[in-house]
């Protein structure tokens, strides 16, 4: 059972993230044009592919780094903790967006590709450490630095009893309907899944929750999923800020039920030992696909069109697979010149054999 757990976390975790390119995926269009095109085929596939498979990416992956830390007794040791995770996730992080900023505003400025480039010195500190603000190249690494946050808290939240934790990630859920937690947590549904995975590990949860019916697993996210695409391109807006919210974090609850429950039966299909030998490039995944969409999206889009173009489904169902590609290339490249150098930028999870 602990094995297949392992193996369904791994899975889980490449699911997750590969999903996220979706939410992320080059589109060609800026932000008042993707506007205009809301309600037409190819962007009601994007948020359909968005809606699928990566609203469940923050609360899985959260609910699965907080389970893991609740199994650990080395969360216990608050300084050999903190500084485990500070090596893993936070330094990590703001290499990474130190080489966004190189790269891709370096690409700004030399060949007029359409990015930020640095503004102020100010600019550039949000930018390398996310300090009140969401980056504007690596619109993904909030959720690092907040979980670093969590991570920070975790020798505390695995003390406390699970009422105690019961409340917090309440109080957590009802911060991010409210929209309060910025500039100290950019992010307050983190800590809310953060926290609900530790009370899943002392209720072994993760179990239960793979062996429901079908009906029982998918059927939250069948109902939400339609409800938040309504909610979010059509033409009415029936809810307020606070409840367009809600929707959104309870389609984040059911995503991540649905995906763990597929990823434990993945476990004993064919796709299984493919899947496993994927997951330790998926945190360098993480980091650099922003990059990789910012740098290269623009040039595929060149043979494939942007969104409205026929080719253009193609490339967007095709983007995390892509990415992928890329990904493992530089990843072993870099295993062999600088090993030391990928197994940072990769959390310590690549290490040359």
């Amino acid at each position: 059972m602990q094995s297949r757990r392992s193996d369904a976390i791994r899975i889980a975790r490449v699911i997750c993230i590969a999903g996220i390119v979706y939410v992320h995926a080059w589109t060609g269009l800026s932000g008042y044009e993707l506007d205009l095109a809301r309600g037409t085929p190819q962007e009601t596939l994007r948020w359909v592919l968005m809606e699928g498979f990566g609203r469940s990416a923050v609360p899985l992956l959260g609910l699965i780094s907080g389970w893991l830390v609740a199994g650990s007794s080395r969360t216990r040791h608050w300084g050999p903790h903190v500084a485990r995770k500070a090596r893993t996730i936070l330094l990590p992080m703001v290499l990474w967006n130190a080489l966004a900023v190189l790269l891709v505003s370096g690409a700004a400025w030399q060949f007029g590709l359409a990015a930020p480039m640095p503004q102020s010195v100010r600019w550039l500190v949000e930018e390398l450490f996310i300090v009140t603000r969401p980056p504007d190249i690596n619109v993904q690494m909030p959720f690092l630095r907040d979980l670093f946050l969590c991570m920070v808290l975790a020798p505390l939240l695995v003390r406390l009893p699970s009422k105690a934790l019961a409340l917090l990630a309440l109080a957590a859920g009802i911060c991010h309907v409210l929209g309060i937690g910025p500039p100290v947590i950019l992010r307050a549904s983190i800590l809310m899944f953060f926290t609900i995975g530790i009370i899943a590990r002392r209720a072994n949860l993760a179990e239960r929750v793979a062996a429901w019916p079908a009906v029982v697993a998918l059927a939250p996210f069948v109902v939400l999923m339609p409800l938040h695409l309504y909610v979010s391109i059509g033409d009415a807006r029936p809810f307020d800020d606070a409840s367009t919210a809600a929707v959104d974090l309870a389609a984040r609850v059911a995503a991540s039920l649905a995906v763990w429950w597929l990823a434990w039966r993945l476990v004993a299909t064919r796709a299984a030992p493919l899947l496993r030998r994927i997951e330790p490039y998926m945190f360098f995944y993480f980091c650099a696909h922003l990059i990789l969409i910012w740098l290269l999206g623009p040039v595929v889009g060149k043979l494939t069109g942007k969104l409205g173009s026929p080719l253009y489904p193609v490339y967007l169902i095709g983007q995390p697979f892509l990415i992928l590609g890329a990904v493992v290339a530089i990843a072993k490249g870099l295993l062999m010149v600088a090993p030391g150098l990928a197994g940072t930028l990769s959390g310590g999870r690549l290490k040359r054999t």
